[in-house]
């Protein structure tokens, strides 16, 4: 199989206390971040309340992200189509897709907050059918060469065209997936990519080793195709030298995400609260089923080893980008995983290793070299002597402590004399 890709989802999960502005402009230099460390894809989310996520337009935020990088590639992640006009999202993907330079991966959801749901007046039970269909009217939007019309009980076109189309001829579309098939069914029914969240989760990843066979069956039936290079897992880490410092940095944040955030606000994680931040450490990232990395660069390794026996393959490891530690820690954790996990899981130091095996096992004949150049010198009387005087000269001048070779006072000395002469 092809190397791994590696990136980030910044959803984003931000505690309700830093400015506004500020927050959105760190969110910005850390994609920067990821560009510098040769991350291939950063994906940012759609939300509306909460007030932990706050961005509320991917497709803007992006946009600001494209001015300050080059390479690393753009995902909406996701949009909720069914809050939109399926031709304004089109027209804004489109735009984006200039504005980056040919580097969005088209990713889409049905919404993920209930409250959000809830303020635009839509009834839950509608999201996915509505997400299905706006997908299939925006491909039709990209593809189609003529006009046509389309009435649907939440939108109508009439002769609709788009007077630019993406700049990338083939551009990636992807939907989000949690535990159940519906996001995989979508993804064969439209041939796209899979942004796999439930990953996070212990049911997500019991459901995991099933999820394929959904986007498989489902892409057979509509006579689609669907590739593992377009799956991505998201994972949740927080790496460190050492599992003692990962768990020291990430143990407060981690409680208060937990507590304030999956629990006090969305009623998740079952409801358990933790009363210290080791408590919350060890069951998100050490007890049996645990749903997060947090230790080494080697520990990561292992878990993305195992999630790639888990699934039979995927294309796409996408870390999560939590607040559990610091800024510097969290840059830090990402520039470890940059540095020292792609490398191993990709197999990139393999000639480095094999041409250290190889000298160490050939050592007799690099000492025979050495031999060589001593035999040379033992054939000529004064090379010998030569180095016997320098030999002799060496000891001397480590047991004076002198100099070997002259310093810039000597040669300043040795002209001033001369002159005098």
């Amino acid at each position: 199989m092809a190397d791994l890709r590696f990136g980030a989802f910044l959803a984003p999960h931000h505690p309700i206390a830093e400015h506004p502005v500020l927050q959105m402009q760190s969110d910005l230099e850390f994609v920067e971040h990821l560009e510098k460390l040769g991350y291939d894809e950063f994906w940012c989310g759609e939300h509306h309340s909460t007030g932990w996520e706050v961005i509320a337009s991917p497709e803007m935020f992006l946009a600001a992200a494209a001015e300050r990088t080059n390479r690393i590639m753009l995902g909406t992640g996701v949009v909720s189509l069914p809050y939109h006009h399926p031709f304004m999202v089109a027209q804004r993907i489109v735009q984006l897709d200039y504005m980056s330079r040919g580097r969005v991966i088209f990713g889409s959801g049905p919404g993920a907050l209930p409250s959000d749901a809830h303020t635009m007046g839509i009834d839950p039970m509608l999201l996915r059918d509505r997400q299905d269909e706006a997908m299939g009217v925006i491909r039709r939007l990209f593809e189609d060469k003529e006009r046509f019309s389309y009435k649907s009980e939440w939108f109508t076109l009439n002769d609709a065209k788009l007077q630019l189309k993406p700049l990338q001829k083939n551009m990636e579309f992807a939907v989000a997936s949690i535990v159940s098939p519906s996001g995989m069914t979508l993804a064969g029914k439209h041939e796209a990519g899979i942004l796999s969240i439930g990953s996070m989760t212990k049911e997500g990843i019991r459901a995991l080793p099933m999820q394929w066979s959904f986007a498989e069956e489902s892409a057979l039936k509509h006579g689609k195709t669907v590739d593992r290079k377009n799956w991505r897992i998201v994972l949740s880490w927080h790496i460190a030298e050492t599992r003692e410092l990962a768990r020291e940095q990430a143990r407060d944040g981690l409680l208060k995400h937990n507590n304030e955030y999956t629990v006090g606000t969305l009623a998740g994680g079952n409801g358990v609260t933790f009363k210290t931040g080791d408590e919350a450490v060890d069951a998100v990232g050490f007890a049996d089923e645990s749903t997060a990395v947090i230790g080494t660069p080697d520990d990561l390794v292992a878990r993305i080893r195992q999630m790639l026996e888990l699934t039979g393959g995927f294309g796409t490891v996408v870390g999560f980008v939590h607040d559990w530690a610091n800024r510097e820690n969290m840059h830090r954790s990402w520039d470890l995983v940059a540095r020292y996990v792609i490398p191993e899981v990709n197999n990139m130091l393999d000639g480095y290793l094999e041409s250290n095996k190889f000298v160490i096992e050939n050592r007799t004949t690099w000492l025979r070299a050495g031999e060589a150049v001593a035999s040379k010198i033992r054939d000529n009387e004064r090379a010998l002597a030569a180095a016997q005087v320098d030999e002799d000269r060496g000891r001397m001048i480590l047991r004076s402590g002198a100099r070997l070779t002259p310093g810039v006072a000597d040669l300043a000395q040795k002209d001033k004399s001369d002159n005098e002469k």
